[in-house]
């Protein structure tokens, strides 16, 4: 009797074990999705590993946002925002985007375009009857192709008091009184100059019939959601009360001055955050500020004599190495580097803000892999 009920037990044990092994199908989408997010983790812990590292060995002080497809897959901070307070870093801590700036003025360009009130082959003299420099159009300081000094330089030997500081306003009538030689004729080749961006910031201005803070808050910043951006200048940062915004440090976290050159806005002086920049970068896939067709535009690379892995557009910077187009700008000012890079085929996005210039130098081909 016993040997026949152990009998019975094995060879239900044996069909519980077959049964057990049956393979239950699962549904094609779900299993897509159950890859999906597997790849995801392993590519944020590649992501976080990464940026760690660097922070470990005092290599990196900022906050990171990777995204794919409207998604994001990895966010942080790291290190401190004010290190005299021991402050740390937040993702909602603000930072001087220095030329990252570029791209954002650029879109306020192409909106007031695509409205109509400006064209793209408009001479500077329309909006500036007095502008000494002839044959200079909207589209040339957008691709940087004016051949017009750098006011970071002229404004050095020709703005004698630098405890005033110069302005937008300044910089043209520094230009049209003392016409300090260009760098070379307009459309002869790519020269990058901040008074392009500077002009484009009045022309803003010009045609809006607002200040270039007022209309960058107004027309995009406000109706995007974008709660913790601003354009401060040099009085702004002088008087702010701003709990978030970031204290810059060069070498050795010495805190970077307030120059005079901040008081020039458009190449730079746009503060903002990485979920900020991120709702930015997704409402210019959901064509929310310009359409798609006008992007297209500006990340054309516009320069005959610049390779297809080192180009440039309507403030945007090209690499189109093998077909996949990646679209960035980084910058670098007092005490501040930041990185926008969108793989816009694989509708990819990697922003960096960093707060210190130590040995914070970052690969847009390095970060670019990390994703």
């Amino acid at each position: 009797m016993k040997k026949y009920l152990f009998t019975i037990f094995m060879a239900v044990l044996i069909f519980s074990q077959k049964i057990a092994r049956v393979e239950i199908p699962i549904p094609e989408q779900d299993l897509m999705n159950r890859i999906h997010t597997i790849i995801s983790m392993k590519k944020a812990a590649r992501i976080d590993s990464f940026f760690t590292a660097r922070y470990t060995n005092k290599m990196f002080n900022g906050t990171v946002l990777f995204a794919e497809k409207g998604r994001i897959l990895y966010e942080n901070s790291f290190g401190y925002s004010d290190v005299k307070a021991k402050s740390p870093l937040q993702l909602n801590s603000i930072f001087q985007l220095a030329s990252v700036s570029k791209p954002l003025t650029a879109c306020a360009i192409l909106m007031l375009y695509e409205r109509g009130l400006l064209d793209l082959e408009d001479s500077l003299q329309l909006y500036f009857p007095e502008f000494p420099y002839k044959d200079i159009t909207i589209r040339l300081l957008l691709t940087h192709r004016s051949g017009l000094p750098d006011y970071m330089y002229f404004g050095h030997y020709l703005w004698k008091d630098k405890s005033i500081p110069l302005t937008n306003q300044d910089v043209l009538d520094l230009m049209i009184f003392y016409k300090p030689a260009r760098y070379y004729q307009p459309d002869r080749r790519y020269n990058y100059s901040n008074t392009n961006y500077c002009l484009l910031a009045l022309i803003v201005e010009k045609v809006s019939g607002m200040s270039y803070a007022d209309f960058m808050q107004e027309q995009i910043f406000q109706p995007l959601g974008m709660r913790d951006s601003y354009v401060l200048d040099y009085e702004d940062l002088k008087n702010n009360d701003l709990d978030q915004l970031t204290t810059g440090y060069h070498r050795a976290w010495r805190e970077a001055e307030n120059s005079y050159l901040n008081g020039v806005v458009g190449d730079k002086g746009i503060y903002s955050t990485v979920e900020d920049l991120f709702r930015w970068d997704q409402a210019l896939y959901q064509e929310e500020l310009v359409s798609l067709a006008t992007l297209q535009k500006a990340f054309k690379p516009a320069h005959r004599d610049l390779r297809d892995n080192d180009n440039y557009g309507f403030g945007w910077r090209i690499n189109q190495n093998d077909g996949n187009r990646i679209i960035y700008h980084s910058g670098w000012w007092k005490g501040y580097k930041t990185y926008f890079i969108r793989k816009i085929e694989e509708k990819k996005t990697i922003i960096i803000l960093t707060n210190t210039a130590m040995h914070n130098f970052l690969s847009v081909k390095k970060l670019s892999e990390l994703l």
